[in-house]
């Protein structure tokens, strides 16, 4: 005659009951939006020129690939040193650069009031 125990069929039954709960505990609601991937290559290039326009800039060339310029509420107004202008203060003519960054070499006033050739790519 055998035996059959009936315990050992009710611990089974709970455990797989409690596996699945544990399994579904870790599901996310339907509603919860798949994580936003940032934009690369060609998409990026674009987000970055919408923003760099809309902030009142131009994107244009340079050595390296493309830029932000902007153009500095004080450009083409007299300065003494660097210290005076939104960007840099040019040696030459001694106002403040017309646009931020300035790209290739000029001869700039630093705020310290030295004369140097600073170059931008």
């Amino acid at each position: 005659m055998r035996i059959r125990c009936r315990s050992d069929r009710r611990v089974r039954v709970g455990l797989g009951v409690v596996a699945v709960l544990l399994a579904l505990a870790g599901c996310k609601p339907a509603d919860d939006q798949p994580p936003k991937l940032e934009p690369v290559g060609a998409a990026l290039v674009a987000q970055q020129k919408a923003l760099c326009e809309g902030q009142g800039g131009d994107w244009v060339a340079s050595r390296d690939g493309l830029i932000c310029q902007h153009r500095p509420k004080d450009g083409g107004k007299a300065c003494r040193t660097g210290a005076d202008c939104e960007g840099v203060c040019l040696a030459r003519s001694m106002t403040c650069a017309p646009v931020v960054p300035l790209l290739g070499c000029n001869e700039v006033v630093t705020a310290s009031g030295l004369r140097v050739t600073e170059c931008v790519d």
